[in-house]
């Protein structure tokens, strides 16, 4: 338990170019390797080798390279599905992993270790940008139904080392993006090889990673951190065109959203040194989860008891999406009612797995 706890504040401290005094390396290398963090420790190496041990260095350069080598074939998988893209007029959105591919210099491409090339393209757009990647060899692994809300179709070739995701709208349920209107009217245009593609600004960006995070994955519900996205949110918040706090924060169409959001402010100023302005990440829900947060990745047992801090916000939720829900599906709205049993039997399954990439 103590190598644990020493494990995650080690780890962030190394992550933030700090090294300690007395590092547990193996528990550190087991912890990196588990939140997918390990190439990113490259810059901690070659800061500080003759203080790391020799073996430690070779790996994590080692993870580093082969990270690199991936990373440059998903680079070219990209350029390549762009291009046949244009070739039937559809310009599609890059984010997550494939907009660092698609804008990040090649000295600093190997850093984030990253699954698969997620692009957005308009609904009117779909089986246009589907027989492009037809066209040059993918097939489908997984298609959503058509009226799906977030439809998506995952798309593969053998040889490539990567699936592409294909969306048509941004990550999450989309009535948390309903304050920030459409997608496109957030982003600029970028040229990837030959080919052109839109990416968000780094606001927007930010936004979509937090969203996907504490919603899609569900860790405002079960308490987990990401912290390969917290080190994408710092980066895009120390990135020339920065993240612009007030804007960001306006795209909270409600309280619930504004609490997770608010709860990721916390977790890059306490974890990565990020600053936020303080009045952004000062309230008393947000510190909360982000204790509860710190208080898992420290003591993973205590995932359990911490569950009812979800309590926090419920009221939120049946004021937000929850009611949008029950106008959607025709059923009573207003009164007060506990999550149905299926909803507390899902999130206790998600808090029992250990993901990947999840502290």
């Amino acid at each position: 338990m103590a190598s644990h706890i020493s494990a995650f504040d080690t780890l962030c401290d190394c992550l933030r170019g700090t090294l300690p005094a007395h590092v547990d390396w193996v528990s550190l290398i087991g912890l990196a390797n588990k939140t997918l963090t390990t190439p990113a420790l490259i810059d901690l190496v070659d800061k500080f080798e003759r203080h790391i041990p020799e073996d430690v260095c070779t790996y994590v350069r080692h993870i580093y390279q082969r990270n690199l080598t991936r990373n440059n074939h998903l680079t070219a998988q990209l350029t390549q599905a762009i291009v046949a893209m244009n070739e039937q007029g559809v310009t599609p959105i890059v984010f997550k992993g494939a907009a660092m591919l698609a804008t990040t210099p090649y000295s600093r491409r190997g850093t984030r270790l990253m699954a698969d090339l997620d692009l957005l393209v308009a609904p009117c757009q779909t089986e246009a940008a589907l027989a492009a990647l037809a066209g040059i060899g993918y097939v489908v692994h997984f298609q959503a139904p058509a009226d799906s809300e977030n439809w998506y179709a995952d798309l593969k070739r053998p040889h490539d080392v990567g699936m592409i995701d294909l969306h048509r709208g941004a990550p999450g349920p989309a009535y948390f993006y309903r304050a920030s209107g459409p997608v496109i009217s957030h982003c600029k245009p970028v040229s990837v090889g030959p080919g052109s593609a839109y990416i968000p600004t780094p606001t927007y960006h930010a936004l979509i990673l937090m969203l996907h995070d504490q919603f899609q994955d569900y860790d405002y519900w079960v308490g987990q951190l990401d912290l390969r996205h917290l080190l994408e949110l710092r980066d895009l918040a120390n990135s020339s065109a920065g993240i612009d706090w007030d804007r960001l924060a306006s795209f909270a169409p409600d309280k619930l959203a504004q609490n997770a959001i608010e709860t990721q402010f916390v977790a890059l100023a306490k974890l990565f040194g990020v600053e936020v302005p303080p009045n952004m990440r000062s309230r008393l829900i947000p510190r909360l989860q982000f204790l509860r947060k710190l208080m898992q990745a420290r003591f993973p047992i205590t995932r359990w008891p911490l569950l009812l801090t979800t309590v926090l916000d419920y009221g939120n939720y049946r004021r937000g999406p929850g009611a949008q829900f029950r106008a959607a599906a025709g059923l009573p709205g207003g009164s007060w009612s506990p999550p149905r049993l299926g909803t507390v039997r899902f999130i206790l399954d998600i808090a029992a797995k250990d993901r990947a990439g999840k502290a």
